[in-house]
């Protein structure tokens, strides 16, 4: 069964990179998930698909996949660049601004 190697990305509801510096273990559910008619959740009948592992490095997770013979991909996280400005949000409130701030 193929799992997919990878770092998590940020959540959407934040700007910060917590939980973002570790590598992720994911199976591939090899059935699609089906809609329970009374309850109304979802589930498959594949329990690999529960499982999601953590390890600090892409090599210790890769190390775990071969050591196990799982067949893994590595999907690479897109870097993004740093949003540093050269005043900083202090420079806002200068005393000695050149231009007019106003909202």
């Amino acid at each position: 069964m193929p799992a997919r190697i990878f770092r998590p990305a940020r959540t959407a509801m934040s700007s910060g990179t917590a939980n973002t510096h570790k590598w992720v273990l994911e199976h591939v559910a090899d059935t699609r998930r089906e809609v329970d008619p009374l309850m109304g959740w979802t589930s498959s009948s594949d329990m690999q698909a529960q499982v999601r592992l953590s390890f600090s490095s892409k090599e210790a997770a890769l190390d775990y996949a071969r050591e196990h013979g799982i067949e893994a991909i590595v999907q690479e996280p897109k870097t993004r660049k740093a949003n540093i400005r050269p005043g900083g949000y202090a420079d806002n409130f200068a005393t000695g601004r050149r231009q007019v701030w106003t909202h």
